[in-house]
Parts: C-alpha cells; structure tokens; sequence
C-alpha cells in the first residue's frame, strides 16, 4: 500500500508543477510594462480606441438619411419671374 501512496503524490507533485508551469506566462502577461516606449504606444492604442469610439458615436447621431438643404447665393438677385423661357 505504501508504493501506490508514493505514486499518487508524485503524480500530484507533477500535476501542479506542470500546471504552475503553464499558468505562470499567463498572469505575467498582467504586469505594466516599466519601457517607455511600451506606455507609449499603449496610450497610442487607447487613444485610437477613444477617437474611434467617439466617431463611430458621432456618425450615428447624424441623420443621414436626409438630403442636405442646397444654398441659392444667387437667390436675392433674380427678379420676380425668372423662367428659363425667358432666356
């Protein structure tokens, strides 16, 4: 009985190893990075979000399905009737 127990722990002993071999990568990937250059472009990254955000938001509060109004800059100076007949 006692070699079956000395199995048994060491198939546990190396099932956590193996498992604290794996999951060590995983919560490293948590840790803010101390370079520079790496909080930079993070911030580049969020930034970008940020604006993305803010324009897809923009672009659905406008209506686009209506027509835009044309503007007539000649509107005040035609006369009463101004037919193309008349030309």
């Amino acid at each position: 009985m006692g070699k079956h127990m000395g199995t048994a722990v060491a198939r546990y002993i190396v099932a956590l190893v193996l498992l604290a071999a794996v999951a060590g990568p995983v919560f490293a990937e948590d840790k803010i990075p101390d370079d520079p250059a790496v909080l930079d472009r993070l911030q580049k990254k969020k930034d970008a979000e940020a604006l993305d955000k803010q324009y897809n938001s923009t672009l659905k509060n406008t209506n686009q399905a209506t027509t835009p109004v044309r503007a007539d800059p000649w509107q005040n100076m035609r006369g009463a009737d101004d037919s193309k007949t008349k030309r």
